[in-house]
């Protein structure tokens, strides 16, 4: 009888990850197509079997901004500054802060919502987090038109004095977006994570999410609060999420100010947070299916 001998010459050689920080670029760039489906489905399923289906893209950021305007600046008399309408003002704030908090509650979930798939098949795990940063970007992109549509409104079809073009830093505002994704992604692999583990952090995010956009300036500016509460400025002036909102008002409607410092400080926080909730991922990763 022939001896067959077997060839042990591999293509792929599946293993935990080694590094402490693995982002295979290369291997998620294979993995494009699986990415565009997850997309693909975020985007589908997310309002499948609605009547409005995605007006309510629309419908969420007009109706908060409606009521921000009726309670924040009507009843509690908050100002706004330079003359800018208040409902701009606030549709600003929501803009923004939307899709920071949609990238952080929909990955903060990843490991217990997908552990079916990550059970059976090979993936880049950090494709389904990547997927909602991306699939967020086209519900942002759509609000964000939402905004300049009510920004052309107000400047040249009403009686208003307003009349500020948006300033020559608005050309940083695709960084500024990258800045938003990769911080509500880093948060959301963080907690992501430990749900794997404590599952009561997955009640706490919405509740924790709704805390968070009070302490992000959304709907005052942030020199208001430093006046009328000196004392705990500090908790909402180093907040990353204040500065990006500060920095995405003063780009596209010139109120408030706009410094490098604050925009470095932006990213580095940004940037780090990232790298911190890829450590845990890629830790967690080795052994979730154990605690699931």
């Amino acid at each position: 009888m022939n001896s067959v001998s077997e060839n042990n010459d591999w293509l792929y050689t599946i293993s935990p990850k080694r590094k402490l920080i693995d982002f295979n670029f290369k291997e998620i760039w294979r993995y494009r197509d699986l990415l565009f489906l997850f997309v693909k489905r975020d985007i589908i399923t997310q309002y499948k079997q609605t009547i409005l289906g995605p007006l309510w893209y629309f419908i969420q950021p007009l109706f908060t901004g409606v009521i921000f305007t009726l309670i924040f600046n009507n009843l509690a008399a908050i100002p706004t500054g330079d003359g800018i309408p208040s409902f701009l003002f606030n549709l600003a704030g929501i803009t923004s802060w939307n899709y920071f908090s949609t990238c952080l509650t929909g990955t903060s979930n990843t490991f217990s919502a997908n552990q079916g798939i990550f059970g059976k098949v090979y993936f880049p795990r950090v494709i389904t987090p990547l997927s909602v940063v991306f699939s967020n970007l086209l519900k942002f992109g759509i609000q964000l038109l939402v905004f300049t549509i009510f920004y052309l409104y107000f400047v040249f079809f009403t009686d208003t004095a307003y009349s500020a073009l948006p300033q020559l830093e608005i050309l940083l505002l695709p960084v500024l977006i990258t800045f938003m994704g990769l911080f509500g992604l880093g948060f959301g692999m963080i907690i992501s994570s430990m749900t794997t583990k404590y599952r009561d952090l997955t009640f706490l995010v919405g509740f924790g999410v709704q805390l968070l956009m009070y302490a992000s300036a959304v709907m005052y500016p942030l020199s208001y609060f430093k006046e009328k509460v000196p004392e705990y400025s500090w908790i909402v002036e180093y907040n990353p999420m204040t500065t990006i909102i500060e920095l995405f008002r003063y780009m596209t409607l010139g109120v408030g100010e706009f410094s490098i410092s604050k925009f470095i400080y932006a990213g580095s926080v940004s940037i780090i947070v990232f790298l911190i909730g890829l450590v845990i991922f890629n830790k967690t990763e080795k052994s979730f299916i154990d605690t699931v």
